[in-house]
């Protein structure tokens, strides 16, 4: 796996804050695997691990939204990847609305999509969720540089990873 490990090593994706709404409960946290996986029709995919609270919510979500972070927004990614919903109410003071389905939107956030979910796909201890995109739009002032993997690999996972 060492040959493997430096291949990922070598990796530096932006990273998406996802948030799920189902039965009354609200999930979100900061994901580093994520892409478009289609062009015709276009869609994008964002893996959840099975460990975490939004994963429990988002698997009862007829939507997710997928929002991109600016690197000026470290705290933020810190809310949503540092801790866990299990435990901690992470859109306390978080400028929000509500989008297509019921999704919640950060408001802050430079880029974000609403994506109907179509299908799900295993992938070890993650899912794929793979997103319709239905809604989107962001904030039109922001053109710095966005929150990638290298920006936030300070974050200690509110759930372990293993």
């Amino acid at each position: 796996m060492a040959g493997m490990d430096e291949f990922i090593d070598r990796l530096n994706p932006d990273m998406c804050l996802v948030t799920a709404v189902a039965a009354g409960e609200r999930a979100g946290c900061l994901v580093g695997f994520a892409s478009q996986c289609s062009l015709r029709p276009v869609r994008f995919v964002v893996w959840l691990s099975e460990l975490n609270h939004t994963f429990r919510v988002a698997r009862n979500a007829g939507v997710l939204a997928v929002h991109l972070l600016g690197r000026e927004q470290h705290d933020l990614a810190e809310l949503f990847g540092g801790h866990t919903g299990d435990d901690t109410d992470k859109f306390q003071g978080v400028r929000l609305r509500e989008a297509y389905g019921g999704a919640l939107v950060l408001e802050d956030a430079p880029a974000w999509f609403v994506g109907r979910i179509v299908t799900r796909a295993g992938g070890g201890d993650h899912v794929g969720f793979v997103l319709d995109p239905v809604e989107w739009g962001g904030r039109k002032s922001h053109d710095g540089p966005l929150l990638r993997l290298s920006d936030a690999v300070d974050i200690t996972p509110g759930h372990p990873v293993d």
